[in-house]
C-alpha cells in the first residue's frame, strides 16, 4: 500500500519536510561512495535551511510537554497498558531534555565552520562542487568511507536532538486518527469539515489502481480528486471509483 500525507498547516508541513530530509540523509551515510556522502552533506545544509524557522526548537519543546501532560493524564486509565505509557513518558522526557540542551541556533555550529560553509555556498550552484571549485573538499573525499562517515556524523550530531522530536511529535500525531474507508465515485471525493481544525491527512491505497491523489483542504472541506498517468504523459482525471483508506489526525 501506499501511504499519501497531507499537512494543514505551515507547522506539520516543515516537520514533513524535515522528516523526508533526515530519511535521505539516513541512507545516504550509511553508503560508502564520495558521490552519496556528497549528498548526504547537500542534505545536512538542506536541513538548516527548512530549519531556519527560530521557534522550531520552541515549538517542539511545548508540543512534547503537552503531550506528555496529555498522556499523564491517562494513568489512572484501566484500558491503558502502564508499561506502554511509560515508556513513552520516559521517551518524551529524554528527547526533550535532549533538545533543551543544545545550544544557540539549530545548525549554528556548521554555519561557524568557515569550510563547510564554503562547501554550501558552492553545493548551490549546479556542478559547482568539482574538483577545480572546492579541492579541499575532492581531497576530502578521496578519505576512507569510515573517516567520511565519522566526519558527516559529527557534523550532524548537534542536530539529532531536533530530529528525535520531530520523530515522537509526528509519530504521536499519526497515531491519533481513526482509519475509514472511503470509495470515490468517479476519482473524486468530498468532505465537509464544519471548522473543526486537522493537523494532517493520511491517505493510504493500493498501488495496483495506479491512481494518483491531488489533495487540497482547509478547515472547511476535504477534496481529493485521482488522476491517472501513464509514461511521460501529463496525468489526466481517473476514470472509475477508487477504494482508500482516509484518516484525519490532530492532536
Amino acid at each position: 500500500m501506499i501511504v499519501y500525507e497531507y499537512p494543514f498547516n505551515e507547522r506539520i508541513r516543515t516537520l514533513l519536510r524535515l522528516e523526508d530530509l533526515h530519511e535521505r540523509f539516513s541512507f545516504f551515510v550509511q553508503q560508502e561512495s564520495p558521490l552519496q556522502h556528497h549528498i548526504a552533506l547537500s542534505t545536512i545544509f538542506e536541513m538548516l535551511e527548512v530549519a531556519g524557522r527560530a521557534d522550531l526548537k520552541s515549538d517542539l519543546l511545548q508540543e512534547l510537554e503537552r503531550q506528555r501532560q496529555t498522556l499523564l493524564g491517562f494513568k489512572t486509565n484501566p484500558n491503558v497498558a502502564p508499561e506502554m505509557l511509560d515508556a513513552i513518558l520516559q521517551e518524551i522526557d529524554r528527547v526533550s531534555t535532549a533538545l533543551m540542551a543544545t545550544q544557540g541556533k539549530t545548525g549554528q555550529h556548521i554555519r561557524d565552520n568557515e569550510w563547510l560553509m564554503s562547501i554550501r555556498g558552492r553545493t548551490i550552484i549546479p556542478g559547482g562542487a568539482c574538483e577545480f571549485d572546492l579541492p579541499s573538499y575532492y581531497a576530502w573525499q578521496q578519505h576512507p568511507a569510515e573517516q567520511r562517515f565519522a566526519d558527516i556524523i559529527g557534523w550532524f550530531g548537534p542536530l539529532a536532538p531536533l530530529f528525535d522530536a520531530i520523530s515522537i511529535v509526528l509519530r504521536l500525531l499519526r497515531e491519533t486518527g481513526s482509519s475509514v474507508k472511503i470509495d470515490a465515485q468517479n476519482g473524486s471525493y468530498q468532505q465537509m469539515l464544519q471548522g473543526k481544525s486537522y493537523q494532517m491527512l493520511r491517505l493510504v491505497i493500493d498501488p495496483q489502481l495506479l491512481a494518483i491523489p491531488e489533495i487540497s483542504a482547509n478547515k472547511y472541506m476535504l477534496w481529493v480528486r485521482f488522476t491517472s498517468q501513464g509514461g511521460d504523459l501529463k496525468p489526466k482525471a481517473y476514470e472509475g471509483d477508487v477504494p482508500f483508506e482516509l484518516t484525519l489526525c490532530n492532536f
